[in-house]
């Protein structure tokens, strides 16, 4: 990390896409950016497939986009002033169709992360249309170490925790995530889930946490927003509303990381060798009970 423990700000840009309609969503996202930049933030984060909307389906091989494509070089572009994480249904040169977050910085690509964990239970299908990714890796950003997760990789204990581990200090965290689970009109599931999953997250990996999710209806699907920053002490350091449209902006201090870390400095005291050597063991033992059956 910068030795000056820097801070930034941060902008979240919760908003609907439309649902296939990559040109409308990019003149949406070059808005935000012109928003961003009145706002003085340094990062701008759009939730996951804010350039497609999130049920491509039969839609994804007309808005999957190669990185060199204009559009996304486009967009890359726009970084000049600010850096910009952006979510879009990426192609390979192999044909091969990914969820991906792109960070871009001074008009460059910086880094690229495709989704771990494709969510295929319920209402998703993720895996009949998408390729899955097979890195968690941090990458240098402002602030230091970072990292990013897309939505249904933050479900996995060891997502955050390969990236704390990687000594990051902010994980982006964009997400399409639905409201369901209704438990009371102002209280509903995942909303719930997410501000408890991100609060123990948090504490434990003594970073923040920036959410970014998207709001509105996509075929009959309500999106509910919630976005926001949770700091390494698990406190909001900014909320959004819910289901409507919303830029969100926040000031990340890393003093608060610094000081999280040596009042509970669970990050330091981890021993990598035996957690290396435990699933090793687990995959062993796992290998040999599917060998079994």
């Amino acid at each position: 990390m910068d030795v000056g423990w820097s801070a930034f700000r941060v902008a979240i840009a919760q908003f609907a896409p439309k649902l296939g309609d990559v040109s409308a969503n990019l003149s949406r996202h070059l808005d935000y950016v012109d928003e961003a930049k009145r706002a003085n933030a340094q990062v701008l984060v759009f939730p996951e497939l804010g350039l497609t909307g999130y049920q491509t389906q039969d839609l994804t091989l007309e808005v999957a986009r190669h990185v060199r494509h204009p559009d996304i070089q486009r967009l890359i572009q726009a970084s000049r002033d600010l850096d910009i994480l952006f979510s879009f249904v990426e192609e390979t040169d192999d044909c091969r169709f990914f969820v991906t977050a792109a960070y871009a910085s001074g008009g460059r690509l910086v880094h690229r992360h495709r989704k771990v964990y494709l969510p295929t239970y319920g209402m998703f299908d993720e895996r009949r249309y998408f390729a899955p990714g097979n890195r968690v890796r941090t990458f240098s950003a402002r602030g230091g170490q970072a990292g990013i997760l897309i939505c249904e990789d933050a479900w996995h204990l060891s997502s955050p925790y390969l990236l704390a581990v990687q000594g990051a200090s902010v994980i982006y965290v964009p997400a399409s995530s639905p409201w369901r689970n209704t438990m009371a009109a102002s209280d509903f599931g995942s909303h719930a889930f997410w501000r408890q999953l991100l609060q123990v997250y948090a504490q434990l990996c003594g970073c923040f946490f920036v959410f970014a999710n998207r709001v509105g209806y996509e075929d009959g699907v309500h999106f509910y927003g919630g976005s926001g920053v949770m700091g390494p002490n698990g406190e909001w350091v900014a909320e959004g509303p819910a289901s409507e449209s919303a830029m969100v902006v926040a000031d990340l201090d890393f003093r608060d990381v610094r000081r999280a870390r040596y009042t509970t400095p669970l990050m330091r005291d981890e021993r990598l060798r035996l957690v290396l050597a435990e699933i090793e063991e687990a995959v062993r033992r796992r290998s040999t009970d599917e060998a079994g059956d």
